[in-house]
């Protein structure tokens, strides 16, 4: 079954505890990259401290140093750290390493790579856990989500796929169809009259699906 991950793109840790708990449906929480850059590493471990049963995803997007910020991470309490697709390998090998040594899952975001399938495959053989087709923010104001890469990608890589990047309860059908195994969401849901209930309205559009 698809899994909803919320990620927590606040500036600030009351905020974002402020959101989850009125998400408290959602499967997986991101501390997202703004916050953790806002707030610190601390708002990793308020989310854990607050949230214990859930999956939180620390946003870190590394692209150097893979094996000091995955421990950073992990000592804060994440239990997935995002890496980024277009580091070094050596960095990703050097992620996956401190993901073993501290019981950890890294996720490999594919944001801005030119062939990420291709690049895809070569992650899983460095040993990554996760993968992430990632339409960022910017490059959203002027490209649709990539559907068409993403059952590819599906299609093609064994290990579990997120699709993030502007997503809505609109997308739940064309994200399950392609095959992936979490919908990432953010401003859809955290800048809502009603986080609660459009949290509920995803949920609902992912079962009925």
């Amino acid at each position: 079954m698809t899994k909803l991950q919320v990620a927590l793109d606040v500036l600030s840790i009351e905020k974002a505890l402020e959101i989850a708990k009125k998400c408290s449906g959602a499967h997986i929480f991101e501390a997202g990259t703004p916050l953790i850059k806002s707030e610190g590493i601390r708002a990793i471990t308020e989310l854990k401290k607050n949230f214990p049963d859930k999956i939180i995803v620390a946003d870190m997007k590394t692209m150097d140093t893979g094996y000091l910020e995955t421990e950073i991470a992990a000592k804060a309490k994440a239990d997935v750290v995002s890496v980024l697709a277009a580091a070094d390998d050596n960095t990703i090998k050097d992620a996956v390493k401190a993901g073993k040594d501290y019981g950890i899952k890294i996720c490999c975001d594919l944001i801005n790579v030119k062939d990420p399938v291709r690049r895809a495959k070569e992650l899983v053989k460095l040993g990554v856990d996760y993968l992430s087709l990632h339409l960022g923010i910017d490059q959203q104001k002027k490209s649709k989500y990539p559907y068409p890469t993403l059952r590819k990608l599906c299609e093609e890589v064994k290990i579990p796929v997120s699709a993030c990047g502007g997503l809505t309860d609109k997308d739940v059908a064309n994200v399950i169809n392609a095959g992936a195994d979490i919908i990432i969401i953010g401003s859809f849901i955290t800048k809502s009259k009603d986080p609660s209930q459009t949290t509920k309205l995803v949920l609902e559009k992912m079962i009925l699906w």
